[in-house]
């Protein structure tokens, strides 16, 4: 497989500004959508998408062309793109730097999406903390607009398209794409079970949610070819390059683009600088807050989702958080269940109850009252999460179980000594939950 000479996505990527239109021009920018409309029918578009292997880069990992060709030719209309920058999932910061670098990349992925699908609108959801960028992106809509990249009769042709920024109310339940839906339509953002978007979706019509990292990838794969972006992966089943977004305990967190399937130690000691000065690497989240611990054992895994799938783990958003020998898991645990109670939507009981049960045993655990059968109780309660509405409750329960996987001496040790044995090490700041006054 081959290695990455230079960034794709982040090619324009600058410390100080974002790219403007010319520049993103001068690195072939736009070229994909004029070859795409000139020289492609859109059903050609979405065999490009599914023949590329590319898979859906916000967590789920489901693969995109099959997805656009469930928009069926005789589908009604109007039809709608979502471009879902919502990003709430906790270690997760790709897609804002992805936003900030080169916004016309991630236009131009939305356009060629409305196009596959013979879409008429599309809609850019971000979240409100990033207000820098939905203020970037509405500048350079209206600079692809007055290019001829928006609008009525796409460079000339019989395609138009129109492509808008919607700010989020801000919780975590819009990122999942049926409660975006919901978002965007004004309701309560719960989710939807049961609903098959590519024909009922924004305004009961067919709609199509990307997130912004996968539509990103889309320009280089009509340029480039399905079989180039393959070959861009270190591992047979992979395709692509992937955001690998790096923080906790290293030297360079930030976002580094490389060959998916590039493995854990790989991008830990060579890109992100390696662990902090008298650190030693002891856990990670390879994919954001919803996926389960990856511990030592693990160092030498490709960062694949079907490598990750084969060991039990997820690889999610690709949002690796790092721990050194130093951090007390049952904390960290206890940080993570503050931030998903708070964020539940209520919509189910699972979910609205079982998670505050999750939260409250960890925190007798951490704080001096644990006993030997919450341990039992925790790993029936996280069983129950899955029996939730969505995929909410059973992603915010992986930690819990690989925490009482990989470190239940921890959690026994922190039960008979009465308190946390990490007593001396600084604990991640609590998600504003404060324990029932006695």
């Amino acid at each position: 497989m081959n290695s990455l000479p230079e960034p794709i996505l982040l090619r324009n990527r600058r410390e100080d500004r974002p790219a403007t239109l010319d520049e993103y021009r001068a690195s072939g920018g736009y070229e994909a959508l004029a070859q795409a409309i000139k020289q492609y029918t859109p059903r050609q578009i979405c065999e490009m998408v599914k023949d590329s292997a590319l898979r859906g880069r916000g967590g789920a990992a489901f693969p995109a062309g099959l997805k656009w060709l469930g928009v069926k030719e005789d589908a009604p209309h109007p039809r709608y793109i979502v471009c879902n920058t919502d990003e709430m999932e906790p270690g997760t910061f790709k897609d804002r730097v992805l936003v900030d670098a080169d916004p016309h990349q991630a236009i131009e992925g939305s356009i060629l999406a409305g196009y596959a699908i013979q879409a008429q609108r599309g809609i850019i959801f971000i979240r409100p903390s990033y207000e820098q960028g939905a203020q970037l992106l509405e500048r350079e809509l209206e600079v692809a607009r007055q290019a001829g990249f928006l609008g009525k009769n796409i460079l000339g042709r019989d395609f138009s398209f129109e492509l808008d920024v919607h700010r989020s109310a801000g919780r975590y339940i819009c990122g999942e794409a049926t409660a975006q839906v919901n978002a965007i339509m004004g309701h309560r953002p719960h989710p939807m079970k049961g609903v098959h978007m590519a024909l009922q979706g924004l305004w009961g019509l067919p709609t199509l949610v990307n997130n912004v990292e996968t539509l990103a990838c889309v320009p280089h794969i009509v340029r480039n070819g399905p079989e180039w972006f393959r070959g861009l992966a270190r591992t047979e089943t992979g395709s692509g390059t992937k955001l690998y977004a790096v923080s906790g305990k290293v030297n360079r967190p930030g976002v580094y683009e490389l060959p998916i399937g590039t493995t854990l130690r790989e991008i830990i000691e060579g890109h992100a600088g390696g662990m902090l000065s008298g650190g030693e690497f002891k856990a990670c989240l390879p994919g954001g807050a919803s996926t389960r611990y990856l511990p030592r054992q693990f160092y030498d895994l490709e960062m694949d989702y079907d490598t990750l799938k084969a060991v039990g783990h997820r690889l999610g958003t690709g949002a690796i958080i790092v721990y050194d020998q130093h951090t007390c898991f049952v904390g960290a645990t206890l940080n993570l269940m503050e931030f998903f109670a708070r964020e539940s939507c209520g919509w189910c009981t699972p979910c609205r109850e079982g998670l505050p049960y999750i939260r409250d045993l960890l925190w007798r655990i951490e704080n001096g009252e644990g006993k030997e059968e919450f341990i039992p109780m925790l790993r029936q309660m996280a069983g129950h999460l899955a029996k939730s509405y969505c995929a909410f409750a059973p992603g915010a329960a992986e930690p819990v179980i690989s925490l009482l996987t990989y470190f239940t001496d921890e959690v026994r040790e922190h039960i008979s000594q009465k308190g946390c044995p990490f007593k001396n090490v600084q604990k991640p700041r609590p998600h504003l939950w404060y324990p029932p006054e006695e």
